[in-house]
């Protein structure tokens, strides 16, 4: 499936930093889903979640289940 993913509907972490420009954006799909990109590569797409999955994902992050870097 192929979704319209306008270039001005990309939104960057508050933690990026507005001079970075590799990090992943997101923006919400006209059907509902949440698309996740990278903002040094949007050529080559994004991945696509549920809502569900994605607050999910985000919520383990702030949870720090994934260990620090």
């Amino acid at each position: 499936m192929r979704h319209n993913l306008p270039e001005r509907n990309w939104t960057k972490s508050a933690y990026c930093g507005a001079q970075q420009a590799d990090c992943i954006e997101m923006q919400s799909t006209a059907d509902g889903l949440i698309a996740v990109g990278d903002s040094k590569a949007r050529a080559l797409g994004a991945f696509v979640f549920l809502p569900a999955a994605w607050a999910e994902f985000v919520g383990a992050v702030k949870r720090g289940e994934f260990g620090t870097v």
